[in-house]
């Protein structure tokens, strides 16, 4: 797989002062901007360029980045003007993909390096119409709680479940691989009710279809950087 997609138009705002005046992919961890932990893991696993969907303050991350040179890739920039979710976010770099699968990323996700290459390798080998990286949790009532076989075959997802309703402990991780038919289940996706278009429920939607769609377990360091105490344990915890 030679193409990722990395969705950083998100506003960050439980962060509060520190991302006032800056995307939230921007902080620093270890000394780097988080994203530049993500492009360098895709990198690591063979990924020769990204498009990175940028949105609030999008120019001060094209400025930190530039063509990507530094970090073993290319880098392609479109923007997204509205927040209407990571769906609509993905829609935006169709024209630079081609008919190749490809990987995405959250643009605040952290996981240990070597994952990226044996997420991609798994995806190779099995063929599947889509793959996505699973967390343990007690209850993923935040994000997308996700349902899996023995064999680890979604059955079902479901997004931002009522607090201790759901019958997992997997929720979405953030990192996924698509074959280019993601973007027909995107084009027929209906908004949210809070108005916005999101991956998972075009992955939701190809589930009821009878689509292969598979988990991958997330082995390491997994973190989702969401609040200044998740920044933190992220400074401590994670191994660049």
């Amino acid at each position: 797989m030679k193409t990722a997609v990395i969705l950083a138009a998100g506003r960050g705002t439980r962060m509060g002062a520190l991302t006032a005046n800056q995307p939230k992919p921007l902080l620093i961890v270890r000394r780097r901007p988080l994203i530049e932990h993500i492009l360098c893991g895709f990198a690591r696993a063979g990924v020769e360029r990204a498009i990175v969907v940028t949105g609030y303050h999008g120019e001060h991350i094209e400025t930190a980045l530039g063509t990507g040179a530094a970090l073993g890739l290319s880098l392609t920039y479109c923007q997204q003007h509205r927040a209407e979710g990571t769906a609509k976010a993905l829609a935006l770099a169709q024209p630079f993909i081609g008919a190749e699968p490809f990987a995405v990323s959250w643009g605040d996700i952290l996981v240990s390096p070597a994952f990226y290459e044996e997420f991609l390798r798994t995806f190779a080998a099995t063929g599947c119409a889509v793959q996505l990286a699973v967390n343990e949790v007690d209850d993923p009532w935040q994000g997308a709680a996700v349902y899996v076989d023995e064999d680890w075959h979604v059955t079902k997802l479901e997004e931002k479940p009522p607090r201790g309703t759901a019958q997992t402990h997997w929720n979405n991780a953030g990192i996924f691989a698509f074959t280019p038919l993601i973007f027909r289940y995107i084009g027929e996706l209906a908004p949210s009710p809070r108005g916005e278009y999101e991956l998972p429920q075009a992955i939701s939607r190809m589930v009821g279809d009878g689509r292969d769609v598979r988990a991958v377990p997330v082995r390491g360091f997994w973190c989702d950087v969401g609040t200044p105490a998740d920044l933190a344990r992220a400074e401590q915890e994670f191994e660049a």
